[in-house]
């Protein structure tokens, strides 16, 4: 005879859906990711603001609910935190999701969530499948300190000139790429960033998901990563943990003070550089004409 479940029959009724955004995290391949929690919101969602409208429809078609949808890329985004804003305001439950994933990251989405936020309105974030944390946790590299990097620029040029800033990072790197510029982008990381271990994960969840493992030098001329379909995440694991020059002390701060004050330029470059932050603040004064 088997043991009785540890678990309640039925899960948790929910809960009422007071007005505010709602960054609802979708499936990123494997509709079954979808939360309980998720279909909650989108169901009680009077506005559903979408990447794509018909991959969403799609979307809620295979849960059997209906919400209005109005898109939201990156051409409408400024005029979808405009409604969205004044639909909150009025009472208004709104949903914002992007095409898979969580929103807000590397999602047009981020700028209708900061409007919302300048305007004093809630938003809530309602957690689920993440292509990031996907290839994170399947890459095998060291996942306790991760600097994410977004998508690499399209031109060789400025992608050098990126992945030349990340180079003193002593972080696991996180990137998105596409499958047909994948090549040229494991080509420059590997000149840059040298044999470090990697990983290139694709088609997360679904059918055919893979993870090609190797250091930067292999993976850019593996066959496997030439051209693949799908969406496609680079897991870099960290630098050697070498004490950083003066001269790459310098160029870090002197980037980051360009765009941060003397304080948050020191914490930033700390944090990269895994260096005292006090030394640095005293560093960044000098560069300043200020020590």
């Amino acid at each position: 005879m088997s043991e009785p479940s540890p678990f309640p029959p039925t899960a948790p009724p929910p809960r009422p859906v007071s007005p505010g955004l709602y960054l609802v995290s979708t499936p990123i391949g494997n509709l079954r990711d979808m939360t309980l929690r998720a279909l909650d919101i989108l169901a009680a969602a009077d506005l559903v603001l979408a990447e794509d409208t018909r991959v969403s429809a799609k979307l809620l078609s295979a849960y059997g609910l209906k919400a209005r949808l109005e898109r939201c890329d990156d051409h409408a985004s400024a005029q979808a935190a405009e409604r969205a804003i004044a639909r909150i305001r009025d009472g208004a439950v709104v949903a914002l999701v992007s095409d898979a994933g969580t929103p807000v990251i590397s999602d047009p989405g981020f700028v209708v969530a900061r409007a919302v936020i300048a305007a004093g309105l809630p938003v809530h974030p309602i957690p689920g499948a993440s292509s990031l944390l996907a290839a994170l946790v399947l890459s095998g590299l060291p996942a306790d300190r991760v600097l994410f990097a977004g998508f690499p620029p399209a031109r060789s040029g400025a992608r050098l000139t990126m992945l030349t800033e990340l180079k003193a990072a002593r972080q696991t790197l996180v990137f998105f790429e596409s499958g047909p510029r994948l090549k040229a982008s494991l080509t420059d990381m590997a000149a840059v960033l040298g044999p470090r271990p990697a990983a290139v994960c694709r088609e997360l969840t679904k059918m055919y998901e893979e993870a090609v493992r190797g250091d930067l030098t292999e993976l850019a001329v593996d066959p496997r990563c030439d051209g693949p379909k799908g969406e496609i995440v680079v897991v870099v694991g960290p630098g050697d943990t070498e004490t950083a020059s003066a001269a790459d002390i310098d160029a870090a701060l002197t980037e980051s003070l360009a765009r941060l004050s003397t304080g948050e330029a020191a914490s930033e470059v700390a944090g990269i550089l895994d260096l005292p932050r006090k030394a640095l603040y005293r560093r960044a004064l000098e560069l300043q004409g200020k020590g």
